[in-house]
């Protein structure tokens, strides 16, 4: 704001002085006023002291610590994974597009802690006029101006105050939701590196037993043209094994497409992984003891709970910014510069020129709308406080799942091994026998058939066993850390 330059008389200018002054120091002490609207307390859970599942022999009850749970794959101890995690936490899509969240919040933030400082402009202008002849004078006229503007909206309510309060948390729980990202990215790398290498054991075992049928077809084959059985063993041991060659081509579908999928995760085009791994190599091994802590250990660590408890103290703090909005608002503008009508003269005490403006605006009537907007907002902080008790109640039940998949696939599998076993022994005895004369063939073709079928679940419970303990890990909140964020 310019207003062409009077000179004041001195009584006035003091006067003026005074109250800009007293209106300064009122507004500034009520922008100290306390934020109206309610204050974010984090909410008291009551958690179970252990685990419903009591901790096996297999757990540990101590909780691991923070930087064993952030790489929890290298207890695995197998340096292809970990090298895929790596390369997975470095340049995932899913990471990239969190980061890029990241990094809009923190510019929100910064935006809204720039609505508590007054906004300063300068401005300058010149111009030049000449009347007409028949309307006017015909004379020529200048002027010239050179200043700085001045405004600020008092936080009286704090609405700004909230604002950031609010802005704060929605940095806050963008942090926690990127390392969310990279607990789920560590752990969908790792499931299907161990899909991966199951699909592999699972075509070597079906490899295995394709052979060894091979040559049961070739001693019926001889058998029969010795005369010592019909032609209908022959046939019984060839649609014998054609079913065993005819599951090999959906074992590598299935083994392809876990290796695309890993290549996606890595941010790469499907088949970028092959040639690593394309050398066959065991499923991981569950290691004896995993220390899976408590429950409130637990909540501690999982980022996609303190995601949902930030999201919490950002909705807040917006029911403080609505409440605010139905207060009256102050706002102070003033100016200060210089107007001559020569440009020499702008140097003058005369050509100062000033102006101070102090404001209140209130809202009379406006048919209910911003109560119901603070009503709105309580009804969306009340979703985001159940949304965090619903990621509480998930966070647990997730981690009980794991515990009851890793003790249950450990059973399983020790019984498989032991079946196994048996299975390989009855099939020699039953080969052996039939060369002898004394059993039928349809007692080898029994045999054969439960190998294969025993030895496929063992291949299947072994990579049970390795995604249950990804999911534990992952239910635990494994697989991030601060400093990897930054």
């Amino acid at each position: 704001m310019h207003i062409r330059s009077q000179r004041p008389a001195p009584c006035s200018s003091r006067k003026d002085a005074r109250l800009g002054a007293a209106a300064s120091l009122l507004l500034a002490g009520l922008a100290g006023c306390a934020a109206v609207g309610p204050d974010y307390r984090e909410p008291a859970l009551t958690l179970p002291a252990t685990w419903h599942r009591s901790v096996s022999s297999g757990e540990a009850a101590s909780a691991e610590s923070a930087g064993n749970l952030s790489r929890w794959w290298q207890r695995l101890n197998d340096p292809t994974l970990s090298a895929l995690i790596d390369r997975a936490l470095a340049s995932s899509t899913d990471l990239r597009t969190a980061q890029a969240k990241l990094r809009e919040a923190r510019a929100r933030r910064a935006l809204a802690s720039a609505n508590l400082f007054p906004t300063l402009s300068a401005s300058a202008s010149g111009s030049r006029a000449k009347s007409g002849a028949e309307a006017g004078s015909g004379s020529t006229s200048e002027l010239y101006r050179a200043g700085f503007d001045a405004a600020w909206e008092p936080d009286v309510f704090g609405g700004n105050r909230r604002g950031v309060e609010a802005a704060q948390a929605d940095l806050e729980s963008s942090a926690a939701r990127m390392y969310a990202t990279q607990v789920s990215v560590a752990a969908e790398v790792a499931l299907n590196y161990v899909e991966v290498r199951a699909f592999q054991a699972r075509l070597a075992i079906a490899r295995s037993n394709l052979a060894s049928q091979s040559e049961t077809l070739q001693l019926t084959d001889w058998r029969a043209q010795a005369g010592l059985v019909s032609s209908l063993d022959v046939e019984q041991s060839r649609a014998n094994r054609e079913q065993t060659r005819a599951q090999i081509p959906s074992l590598e579908t299935s083994l392809a497409e876990a290796e695309h999928r890993l290549a996606i995760l890595l941010g790469q085009a499907p088949g970028a992984v092959h040639d690593q791994l394309a050398a066959a190599a065991p499923i991981p091994v569950v290691p004896d003891r995993v220390a899976v802590g408590i429950p409130a250990d637990t909540l501690h660590q999982r980022p996609d709970v303190r995601a949902a408890e930030r999201q919490l103290a950002a909705e807040t703090a917006r029911v403080g910014q609505a409440v605010a909005a139905r207060y009256p608002s102050f706002n102070l503008s003033g100016s200060i510069g210089l107007e001559a009508l020569t440009l020499g003269a702008l140097g003058s005490s005369d050509a100062i020129a000033r102006s101070l403006l102090a404001s209140v605006a209130a809202t009379i009537f406006d048919g209910g709308r911003l109560r119901q907007k603070v009503e709105i907002q309580s009804a969306v902080q009340e979703q985001a406080l159940v949304a965090y008790e619903a990621a509480v109640l998930s966070a647990l039940e997730e981690v009980e799942n794991a515990l009851v998949a890793l003790a249950n696939s450990r059973q399983r599998e020790a019984a498989l091994r032991s079946a196994a076993e048996a299975a390989r022994n009855a099939a020699l005895l039953a080969r052996q026998r039939y060369e002898s004369g004394l059993i039928d063939f349809q007692t080898v073709l029994d045999t054969e058939r439960t190998v294969l079928t025993i030895e496929d679940s063992q291949a299947s419970s072994q990579a049970e066993g390795a995604t249950a303990l990804v999911q534990l890990y992952k239910a635990l909140g494994g697989g991030w850390s601060a400093r990897s964020a930054e």
